[in-house]
């Protein structure tokens, strides 16, 4: 039994626990966890509504970000050790100190939502302030994952469609007002007045409620029906995905040597894909990111030029395209590739090069105040690559005379909606994404991460075909749809026929991410209008 004067004490961090739990199962992006994206943050609005002090909401809004930072992102702890070879409990360090960095939001929310309710705004102009600061601060900050909580509405064939309007942010921002209705219903029910008054408090944040979540389905339907019938002509594409399982390269050739852990890929490689062309015949073969761990087209060694040899004389025979990820190299600089390998009569190396855009931080790339010898030393898992530059839409010969022109997409660069947005906009009929997440295989990171893909096909209304080296690859539909996956640690070969899409446009082709600054804006201004207000009034 809990003592009454330990009551109030203890409602704060359980209020934060039970957020944080709810989103933590909210985080497997299926059903039924995604109802808990309604509901999942009223624990913590009630616990906020309590605070009467700024500073108050501060540490609210911290504590409320480090419990969802543990909670949801726990898998990266995995990825830290399998990284850097750090302690378990060093990792565990890194990933709390990162928290307002991750979450930044959080905090932001927590203060713009208290100044607005302590400034006499009403419900409404509360809950739109706190939405508004919320998802523009996501979009204003670093966030190291671009995530927000509307990527869970993908679990939702129908919720998902409304990201063509305001991506996955506008999402977030439905689900921010889905939450307060929420609150308000159970402050109106939990009232000591009679019944009903009780009800008829509930009745408009009720409405309000199912206002949202009816026109999210039924724009989700209407545009599902408007896709089916403005389907355009094209002759589809049949992709063959490969994924063979193999990961930490550098582990592989401190055991077997360099030139034997690239045989032991290439082979294992070449074996998957000769299956699928025996039996299905694709227009074009996909490999991961990096599966060809040195540069293409420029060797290093002779073995090096006997590779690129190697895996030109396999796609003469194949007689069909290979897309692959590689290093490219230009100046003594070095970058993240997607190397598009044409078919040749005389074996040539006919081929054109991505180089990757969106650099992770630290790993891939280094700022330049951060780089110097001496850091290197005590970080030697530090990234040396650049970040590409140029062409963003490729055309790729296949047979027949047929041409598709193609967005590639390397890993990091999926989780930005502008470089898939202005590829589209360039004339690409098809996503296609390269990527290596074996150093975060475990827990729900790639499952979130192939989610956050999948937004940028409902987006663009592109179909989208995935390359993983570890899992999970898949085949993705301009509706968000997945025509097939390889699990994680799976070793095997999707197959699959898209059709490229031509002339679909959305209002984020139109108009980019534009919600974010928009949202941005209007949480300043609000916020900006409730400390006027609460200035006039003191005065």
């Amino acid at each position: 039994m809990i003592p009454p004067a330990w009551r109030p004490r203890l409602f704060a961090p359980a209020a934060v626990a039970a957020t944080a739990l709810a989103f933590a199962l909210y985080a497997r992006v299926e059903w039924p966890w995604v109802l808990l994206g309604w509901v999942g943050l009223v624990p913590w609005l009630a616990a906020l509504d309590r605070v009467s002090t700024a500073r108050g909401a501060l540490a609210s809004g911290l504590l409320m970000c480090l419990a969802f930072t543990a909670a949801v992102f726990g898998w990266f702890v995995d990825a830290i050790q399998n990284y850097t070879n750090a302690p378990w409990t060093v990792a565990v360090l890194v990933l709390l100190l990162l928290a307002p960095l991750l979450q930044p939001q959080l905090i932001a929310f927590a203060l713009a939502r208290h100044v607005a309710r302590r400034s006499g705004a009403g419900w409404w102009r509360a809950a739109l302030t706190g939405a508004f600061v919320y998802v523009g601060t996501e979009w204003a900050s670093p966030k190291l994952f671009s995530d927000t909580i509307g990527h869970g509405l993908y679990a939702s064939a129908l919720l998902r469609q409304a990201a063509d309007l305001a991506g996955a942010p506008g999402l977030t921002f439905v689900l921010l007002l889905g939450n307060e209705c929420a609150l308000a219903i159970v402050r109106a029910l939990a009232a000591p007045v009679p019944f009903v008054q009780r009800r008829s408090r509930a009745l408009l944040p009720a409405g309000a409620l199912a206002a949202l979540v009816l026109a999210l389905a039924a724009y989700g339907a209407l545009r599902l029906r408007q896709l089916r019938h403005d389907e355009r002509p094209a002759a589809p594409v049949t992709a063959g995905v490969v994924q063979a399982d193999i990961d930490h390269y550098d582990r592989l050739a401190a055991e077997l040597g360099t030139f034997d852990a690239v045989r032991m890929i290439l082979d294992t490689y070449f074996a998957l894909s000769s299956q699928v062309l025996q039996h299905n015949h694709p227009d074009l073969l996909i490999w991961p990111e990096t599966v060809y761990p040195t540069t293409f087209g420029s060797p290093k060694s002779e073995d090096g030029a006997a590779f690129d040899r190697k895996i030109g004389a396999f796609v003469a025979r194949a007689g069909v395209p290979l897309v692959f990820g590689a290093y490219d190299a230009d100046g003594g600089r070095e970058f993240n590739a997607a190397v598009f390998l044409e078919p040749t009569a005389d074996r040539r190396l006919a081929f054109e090069t991505y180089r990757k855009q969106r650099l992770f931080p630290l790993t891939e790339r280094v700022p330049a105040v951060l780089d110097s010898g001496l850091v290197r030393r005590w970080l030697p898992w530090l990234g040396t690559w650049k970040p590409g530059r140029g062409r963003q839409v490729l055309s790729l010969p296949l047979r027949g005379g047929r041409t598709v022109r193609v967005a590639p997409l390397i890993c990091y660069d999926a989780v930005d909606p502008s470089l898939a947005i202005d590829a589209v906009r360039q004339g690409a009929e098809l996503i296609v994404t390269l990527s290596n997440d074996s150093w975060f295989a475990s827990g729900t990171g790639p499952h979130l991460h192939l989610v956050v893909s999948a937004f940028r096909s409902i987006e663009t209304r592109r179909p989208q075909l995935r390359a993983t080296n570890t899992g999970i690859s898949a085949i993705i539909t301009p509706t968000g749809g997945l025509l097939g996956t390889i699990g994680v640690h799976g070793r095997d070969a999707l197959v699959a026929a898209v059709t490229p899409t031509h002339g679909v446009t959305t209002l984020m082709l139109a108009w980019g991410d534009w919600f974010g600054p928009t949202a941005l804006v209007c949480g300043a201004a609000l916020l900006a209008l409730a400390l006027l207000w609460k200035t006039v009034a003191a005065s």
